[in-house]
């Protein structure tokens, strides 16, 4: 059986770090091959080179036996190479049918966009994969999870023989996992190789044939699934072992209210919407894509108007109108899209570090560069930064180590009530730890987190309490000892009665 791939002794350098040294191996037909592996370690730059985004600096890629080279993602699509970025790339103001043929749009006789065949296409694939969107809505007007089912979508319509995945369920919850895998059992059955990366390692193992780890560049290890368990991929992942996937529990006082929201209403987003998170307390906010979670975040921190209710911070009542009204009362907020939102990726990680904080660095109208350079460094070194030197754009980075960057920023604000949603996306499981015991830290010193996630095993690893939605709505309330992902999904699939 002639491989669909082989990447030979492939290297990458970008200036300060050598992203990938030596690393080969094999995807075969009906195959899915996963990567592992660290924030840094070099995944989501083997993958784009396999699509032509970056040029190897040594080593060559053979395609069905014949060598070949891919110097732009648009000729990987004439070779039958599809993939799912990380990180999303849109255009805001596309609608979902535009986003769906761009660069391969349908022309007529005259060489014109055929709208027609696209519409008609678009109604096929969106009833096919039943996602709920009209084909006219803009990209802005969705989700990040929304965003991602488009993504999958479009990558698994086009007749692809090589399909590439980087985190393709980061932003997207069980239910429509369940049916990302369901595509992928299928797609396997016809002979289509797959390559995918995720830091999921319970996922991992329900899909793999192979997996490959790789670490600071270097490919360290391929086996087939079931030669491997979980505690040996993380030992592979990080050169160590981690003995739990959470960290022990903190002593801590729960004290009073400091974030309370009663009656809130954004319809038809969501309705009626009342839960309090108090000091030394971790709640979580669980349920399904489109149930209204990040939209009560962004009303809650300022980004979008609420209709009526009331929004209460350290005992008072505040109209939150715009970002500064909740920022100045001591609210910050971790968003789960982090280009748009969390970073300026264009400038390097010290800006983006203290943009929270400028005027701290400012004497005078004299920037106190030392100052600034030290509690950046203090920071991004208890954050466990990977970067070459503070001065790198952020950019550059790895999406684990971007995530990082914008938690770091906040940290510096240390602000009192921190609202996180979905705050290891993209992020592999030794950091995700890292995270969880900061979180924990910040509760210990009286500090209020609300966190949004998709993983269940999370919220239930780190949470106080959870609330439950569901179609807008509260549907429930869970206290510790009631925790337990069957619960949870009852409760976010069936909701109220309404």
């Amino acid at each position: 059986m002639t491989p669909l791939l082989q990447v030979e002794h492939i290297s990458k350098s970008f200036p300060g770090v050598n992203a990938l040294q030596d690393v080969s191996f094999t995807l075969n037909p009906g195959s899915v091959h996963v990567l592992c592996g660290e924030n840094g370690a070099g995944k989501s730059t083997l993958v784009k080179i396999i699509n032509g985004v970056y040029q190897p600096d040594t080593g060559i890629m053979r395609i069905s036996g014949q060598e070949t080279a891919i110097n732009h993602p648009v000729e990987a699509k004439r070779h039958k190479i599809s993939m799912i970025f990380q990180e999303l790339d849109y255009v805001p103001d596309f609608t979902v049918e535009q986003s769906l043929v761009l660069g391969e749009e349908p022309v007529n006789r005259l060489g014109k966009i055929n709208w027609k065949q696209v519409r008609r296409e678009t109604l096929r694939l969106l009833e096919q994969e039943e996602l709920p969107y009209k084909p006219t809505t803009k990209l802005k007007d969705l989700t990040v999870s929304d965003i991602q089912m488009l993504e999958i979508l479009k990558a698994v319509s086009m007749d692809a023989k090589i399909i590439l995945m980087d985190e393709p369920t980061s932003a997207i919850t069980d239910k429509e996992i369940d049916r990302l895998f369901e595509k992928i059992h299928s797609l396997r059955n016809k002979g289509v190789g797959i390559i995918y990366i995720s830091h999921k390692l319970d996922e991992i193992f329900k899909i793999a044939d192979e997996i490959s780890v790789l670490r600071d560049g270097k490919l360290v290890e391929t086996k087939s699934a079931h030669e491997l368990n979980k505690d040996q991929v993380i030992s592979l992942m990080v050169g160590r072992t981690l003995d739990h996937v959470f960290p022990d529990p903190i002593d801590k006082k729960i004290g009073e209210p400091i974030l309370e929201i009663s009656g809130l209403t954004q319809l038809p987003r969501f309705k009626d919407v009342s839960l309090h998170v108090r000091r030394g307390e971790i709640v979580g906010l669980a349920g399904l894509v489109g149930a209204g979670r990040t939209e009560i975040a962004r009303a809650v921190f300022g980004l979008d108007p609420y209709q009526k209710g009331t929004i209460k911070l350290h005992g008072k009542e505040v109209p939150v109108k715009h970002v500064q009204d909740s920022i100045k009362n001591g609210v910050a907020m971790l968003s789960e899209d982090r280009k748009r939102y969390g970073l300026i990726l264009s400038r390097n990680v010290m800006e983006n570090t203290t943009l929270t904080v400028l005027d701290s660095y400012f004497q005078r109208g004299w920037n106190q560069a030392k100052k600034e350079r030290e509690a950046v460094q203090n920071i991004c070194r208890k954050m466990n930064v990977k970067t070459p030197s503070l001065f790198t754009l952020t950019g550059t980075l790895s999406g684990g180590n971007q995530q990082k960057v914008v938690i770091a920023k906040w940290l510096l604000k240390n602000q009192d009530i921190l609202i996180l949603d979905e705050p290891t996306r993209g992020i592999d499981v030794g950091a995700k730890f890292e995270i969880y015991k900061l979180m924990m830290e910040l509760a210990a010193q009286n500090k209020a987190v609300l966190m949004i996630s998709s993983e269940l095993p999370e919220l239930i690893g780190v949470c106080d309490r959870i609330y439950v939605m569901a179609r807008g709505y509260i549907a429930k309330e869970l206290k510790k000892d009631e925790f337990d992902q069957e619960t949870i999904m009852k409760y976010a699939t069936k909701g109220m009665e309404l």
